[in-house]
């Protein structure tokens, strides 16, 4: 393949890492946001999804054009599908930032329940699964992809946990519910920003090892 053809998927590269890295902000953002009941920061996240979006179609339209000019072989093919898969992830990702920004807001309407302690470790170890399963593809790790992999047993573990502690208030006190059940719902979304992670994390033994391990990981 000519130079200009792997210039072009080193900068395709990076427009991903960029993705990754605002998705990981949003995160961060959002979880600041409800800790600290700020609906200012709640909305800003809600707003920034459309960069998100915007990341999302421009890799994809990348991809398909350099599938089209250039139509790679092994590797190459390889890191653009690789590539293609990792953005819709990422996109997800986003949109579950939204999703607790959405009930962040809802429930700076209401007293807060319950001291938040369990819901942030949650964040924290998704978000690491997040930084950690790009970190994998930028140097095609496949132990520190399988590292990622086995972490989502944690973050379900949590949201296990979260969910009894809140299925407690709702049984004490029917009052409660609405706001038990938005934080069950928070839960959720973090959860499945793990499972986004895990995707990532096995599309790059994909990437590197030529092989899928989609629902066959311990």
């Amino acid at each position: 393949m000519p130079r200009h053809f792997h210039e072009e998927l080193d900068a395709l590269k990076q427009t991903v890492l960029a993705m990754g890295g605002l998705v990981e902000d949003q995160i961060r953002r959002v979880m600041r946001a409800l800790i600290e009941r700020d609906g200012d920061l709640a909305q800003e996240v809600i707003d920034r999804d459309r960069q998100v979006n915007t990341y999302d179609v421009e890799i994809d339209e990348k991809c398909v054009e350099l599938l089209a000019l250039h139509q790679p072989t092994a590797g190459d093919l390889r890191f653009i599908t690789t590539a293609m898969k990792i953005v819709t992830d990422l996109e997800r990702i986003g949109d579950q930032a939204v999703n607790i920004a959405q009930r962040a807001i809802e429930l700076n309407r209401e007293p807060q329940l319950k001291p938040y302690v369990d819901l942030p470790r949650m964040a924290e170890r998704a978000q690491r699964m997040v930084k950690e399963s790009l970190d994998a593809f930028v140097s095609r790790d496949t132990a520190l992809a399988r590292q990622v992999c086995g972490a989502d047993a944690e973050v379900d573990a949590l949201k296990e946990q979260i969910f009894r502690e809140l299925l407690t208030f709702m049984m004490e006190d029917p009052k409660t519910i609405p706001r038990a059940i938005r934080l069950i719902l928070i839960s959720r979304f973090l959860e499945r920003v793990a499972d986004h992670a895990t995707n990532i994390g096995e599309m790059v033994i994909y990437l590197v090892e030529g092989r899928m391990v989609r629902h066959t990981l311990a």
